[in-house]
């Protein structure tokens, strides 16, 4: 195919159950100028199968391969070093893009091209996609630079990238397994401005297996990593309260449980 507007970057790995949700999703997008890279990372379930499957009914659909796990900021990183697109969506297996997700964020970056990645409102939901609420962000640059010492200002699965940005900072960080999206996020802020849409791009479902909650204690060590780095190495500079709250979150990492960590994180975040 031609040059595409957006490349769409999703790595799989044991995704069987939820996959086709989540294919589906972005196969039926309003905005059809896209490529829809998808790494399969060394699955031992039906994924690899489920994704030729539809691979054989749109030619949109690029898989890598990978014979063994190497995880997923590799994956991405090897999606990313193929992508044609002038931009970069993200999207994970198990989550689901609102029909017209697409349409919004090529039209919000193409408007304001000082923008290097947005994102927007996401829905939390069950294992179901059943909403259980709904998680806003900040919206403008200067809102979107208070917090993000704080806690992610975009769900990365929402997140929509300027390809010659993420390119130029070299991808993700392959030492950081988890959490890879915090690091890159100062990365880019360094070279564009963040923004959000206000409506709602995906739902997020919140499952057993979900990372942020089978595993937490290594995500949360690799989110404090990613703040410190922004600090020492990109010239970042954290008020007061931001410290404190560095402080307040590492502390936490080991003291609180993780089920009432991730309570009081949802409680926190529900209101954005």
């Amino acid at each position: 195919m031609e040059k595409p507007k957006i490349s769409v970057l999703m790595s799989v790995y044991n995704s069987e159950k939820y996959l086709n949700y989540s294919i589906e999703s972005i196969l039926s997008q309003s905005f059809k100028d896209c490529e829809f890279i998808i790494i399969d990372d060394g699955s031992t379930d039906d994924s690899l199968k489920i994704i030729e499957s539809y691979k054989q009914k749109d030619k949109r659909i690029i898989i890598i391969h990978n014979t063994k796990n190497i995880g997923t900021t590799k994956s991405l990183n090897k999606g990313l070093l193929i992508a044609k697109g002038k931009y970069i969506a993200r999207m994970d297996a198990d989550d689901w893009s609102y029909p017209n997700r697409l349409l919004q964020q090529y039209e919000f970056m193409e408007k304001y091209s000082e923008i290097g990645v947005s994102g927007g409102a996401v829905d939390v939901c069950n294992e179901n996609l059943k909403v259980i609420y709904t998680r806003k962000y900040a919206l403008q640059d200067k809102d979107i630079r208070k917090i993000i010492f704080l806690y992610s200002p975009f769900a990365h699965p929402a997140t929509i990238w300027k390809a010659e940005k993420i390119k130029k900072v070299g991808g993700y960080n392959e030492n950081i397994p988890l959490s890879q999206d915090c690091e890159l996020y100062f990365k880019i802020g360094k070279l564009a401005k963040f923004g959000n849409v206000k409506d709602k791009l995906i739902k997020l479902r919140m499952h057993n297996n979900s990372v942020s909650i089978s595993k937490d204690f290594t995500q949360e060590k690799y989110a404090i990593y990613a703040r410190l780095k922004a600090i020492m190495e990109f010239g970042y500079l954290p008020t007061f309260k931001d410290k404190l709250f560095i402080l307040g979150r590492t502390i936490a990492m080991f003291v609180i449980p993780k089920k009432i960590k991730f309570m009081i994180f949802n409680l926190l975040r529900r209101n954005g």
